[in-house]
């Protein structure tokens, strides 16, 4: 692992997961998304992981609702935007890379298989739901796997990274998804430095316990040696600990409201920013440096928000 000179905070605005009744801080709205976005990035986030959402939450795919949002960090940040491949397991192909072939962002999320993608759970937890979709949404993830084969996974590389010059968050769920990122490695589909993004506590995933995020770092050393950085966050309670750990190893980090709703036990956190104000006091406290934007693009070989494609005036 390359050990970073600074560490890159990447902030997950919103996601498909968490729904509306879970919280009412949770951005849905472009105003939202983009409001939220910006404090993000003043608060010393460099990374900005978008999703959409249509007005009462549901995941949004057209390309026409990043359009009123991409622009408009674009224009008010020096941010890295990093559009979302994973979308939602309910989404097609073509939906979840609608907004990212819109835009040709410097960096895309590319999820490393298919796999269980379980949040079931939520249902057992909301009491009081706000839109009649919800509930059914998230109950059919128990029977409803998430789909990334390696034709997809090459159809991804080949439209985005070869074809728009995209770099790639690489998210893996499981150890097995880094041998999945070699493979495309080895056939020179992926290129060098990677940004392997571990993923924790997601049901059908690896389990957030911090034996498995030293053991992903070590099998990635194995593959990958010195031309990848590492990056990792859990979902929901675990969140913040994952991203010290990252952070301690020598990796970057995640937060976000797309990850976890929670600030500390039993109190939601308001915004992103709030998240994004607690981890960077955690990795300055480690005598870390917390990476700009520009940083970003230069430690992982980023295009330039130049060579995004945005809209005409």
């Amino acid at each position: 692992m390359r050990t970073a000179e600074k560490v890159i905070i990447s902030t997950a605005i919103t996601g498909s997961v968490n729904v509306p009744s879970q919280s009412d801080h949770l951005p849905v709205t472009p105003d939202e998304i983009v409001t939220s976005a910006l404090d993000a990035v003043a608060a010393g986030s460099a990374i900005i992981h978008l999703h959409a959402r249509h007005p009462d939450g549901r995941p949004a795919w057209q390309a026409e609702v990043y359009e009123e949002i991409v622009p408009r960090i674009l224009d008010e940040t020096d941010a890295v935007i990093n559009i979302t491949t994973g979308g939602s397991s309910a989404m097609t192909m073509e939906e979840r890379l609608a907004g990212a072939l819109r835009f040709a962002p410097e960096l895309a999320s590319l999820n490393m298989g298919s796999m269980n993608f379980v949040y079931s759970g939520i249902a057992d937890k909301v009491t009081e739901w706000k839109h009649d979709w919800e509930k059914q949404y998230v109950l059919n993830t128990y029977s409803q796997p998430f789909i990334n084969s390696f034709e997809r996974i090459e159809h991804t590389l080949r439209e985005l990274g070869e074809g728009l010059g995209t770099r790639f968050e690489y998210e893996c769920y499981d150890i097995g998804h880094l041998y999945t990122l070699a493979h495309f490695a080895e056939r020179g589909l992926a290129k060098p430095p990677f940004l392997i993004q571990g993923v924790f506590g997601i049901l059908g995933g690896i389990g957030a316990h911090h034996e498995n995020l030293t053991h992903m770092v070590a099998v990635a050393d194995k593959l990958f040696g010195g031309d990848y950085s590492f990056s990792a966050f859990a979902a929901g309670r675990a969140q913040m600990q994952f991203a010290t750990h990252s952070a301690w190893l020598g990796g970057h980090v995640r937060v976000g409201l797309e990850d976890s709703l929670w600030i500390g036990k039993g109190e939601l956190a308001t915004s992103n920013a709030q998240q994004v104000v607690k981890m960077r006091a955690v990795v300055e406290d480690l005598g870390r440096q917390i990476a700009t934007p520009d940083d970003a693009r230069r430690m992982l070989a980023l295009k330039g928000a130049e060579r995004v494609s945005l809209p005409t005036p």
